[in-house]
């Protein structure tokens, strides 16, 4: 009697853990983003003029789920976490989430076996669609004031 060759999981792919393209690709984006951030820290989006309104509440006069998002990152990165909640509380939320993907994407570099986002199981994501819907269209619920921007 003879067995089946048991089944194994495919490969994990390599292209993201070794090579120059790999980490050019980490060292863009990082870079960008401590200019961005360095940016949004020095240019006070509180002060009308500095960045272009949101493209979306000006077409409609409505909060997008992004509304106040710079003032919130100006505010978290001058440590005023309150000013932050204040501005956009779910990019608050969402910051650490997005600080460990890229920590996660730096292991997965170097060779460890770290998390990735692409991997979440779809319930997840239909989660955080719901969430980020469910937001949107509280923040422009009359008497929900505390998740606008303004």
């Amino acid at each position: 009697m003879t067995t089946a060759p048991a089944l194994s999981a495919p490969p994990a792919p390599t292209g993201e853990r070794t090579g120059r393209r790999g980490w050019a690709s980490f060292a863009a984006v990082t870079v960008a983003s401590v200019a961005a951030a360095a940016t949004v820290a020095t240019r006070d989006p509180h002060q009308a003029g500095h960045y272009p309104a949101c493209p979306f509440l000006w077409a409609t006069g409505d909060y997008c789920p992004g509304c106040g998002s710079l003032r919130a990152l100006h505010d978290g990165l001058h440590g005023d976490v309150a000013g932050a909640l204040a501005r956009n509380p779910l990019a608050v939320v969402a910051a650490p989430f997005v600080v460990l993907a890229w920590v996660c994407w730096a292991l997965r570099l170097a060779g460890y076996d770290a998390p990735h986002p692409t991997r979440l199981h779809p319930r997840w994501v239909w989660a955080l669609l719901g969430v980020v819907l469910a937001y949107w269209v509280l923040r422009n619920v009359p008497g929900w004031t505390w998740l606008s921007p303004a």
